[in-house]
């Protein structure tokens, strides 16, 4: 469940990353407000942007909003296990097709909401200039590091970094050198603590982490488009929670997602 520490693996040596240090985890509604709450799991590099609009909404409504962040595929299995939710953020179509296959959203209500950049952090101040060229030699900057990014077997983030790097030709190569987390936070905060040299994950979570700078970015054809789509959840009943959803694609909702780095999700091909 979101808020319990999470293990994932780092030079045959275990890392444990609490949610605690990550800064994801539930914020407390306001009592009074309690039947009009609303429940929101959202992928976790939209964070900061679900806080600033929950405060807005509140300050529009007088509905309170919790909100729980982690990776989308954690959030995914949350909910089909039953975990009471609202509306559902994901940050690919995968783990939102997922649910929908299971009945397990309103249909209806579905909209691609956002899109983002891939890039490759470094801990601030590093003089590392990761190689992204066709056949590049990533793995050989590495040296005895590690490269963090999203676990690529179910975390979004990892899943588009593997797709990038194996259109370069580079995956074979910088998969054996690879610190797996459970969220694009959690990758984060290892290049932030210069734990590791490099990280891959999307631009907006580089943009709110002082400690990381963006040192490389990757082709935008190098990966499929990155697509954060929203709906409400099938058991929910709230009808605050319809209001939340329209406030977050409304102008002025967009108008927060731009602010945090977001932008529109890319158009259906």
């Amino acid at each position: 469940m979101v808020g319990k520490d999470r293990k994932f693996g780092l030079r045959g040596f275990s890392v444990t990353v609490s949610a605690v240090v990550l800064g994801i985890g539930l914020t407390v509604a306001a009592p009074a407000a309690m039947a009009q709450d609303v429940l929101v799991l959202a992928a976790a590099s939209t964070k900061n942007a679900v806080e600033k609009l929950a405060e807005q909404f509140k300050a529009k409504t007088g509905a309170a909003v919790t909100s729980s962040f982690a990776a989308s595929s954690a959030l995914a299995k949350q909910i089909e296990n039953g975990a009471p939710a609202d509306i559902f953020i994901s940050a690919d179509l995968d783990w939102m097709d997922y649910l929908q296959k299971r009945d397990l959203i309103k249909t209806d209500s579905r909209v691609n909401l956002l899109g983002n950049e891939l890039v490759v952090v470094v801990p601030k101040g590093s003089p590392l200039k990761p190689d992204l060229s066709k056949g590049g030699k990533l793995a050989d900057q590495l040296g005895d590091g590690r490269l963090a990014t999203g676990d690529p077997s179910n975390v979004p983030v990892g899943k588009y970094a593997k797709a990038a790097l194996e259109s370069l030709g580079q995956w074979t190569a910088v998969e054996p050198k690879l610190a797996r987390a459970d969220s694009v936070r959690a990758a984060l905060v290892l290049v932030s603590r210069g734990e590791v040299p490099l990280g891959i994950v999307y631009r907006t979570d580089a943009a709110v982490d002082p400690g990381v700078e963006v040192a490389a970015t990757f082709p935008p054809d190098s990966y499929p488009a990155i697509t954060y789509p929203a709906a409400l959840v099938a058991s929910s009943k709230s009808p605050a929670a319809v209001a939340l959803l329209d406030y977050m694609k409304s102008p002025d909702g967009m108008a927060v997602w731009k602010e945090f780095g977001f932008v529109p999700a890319p158009k259906a091909p």
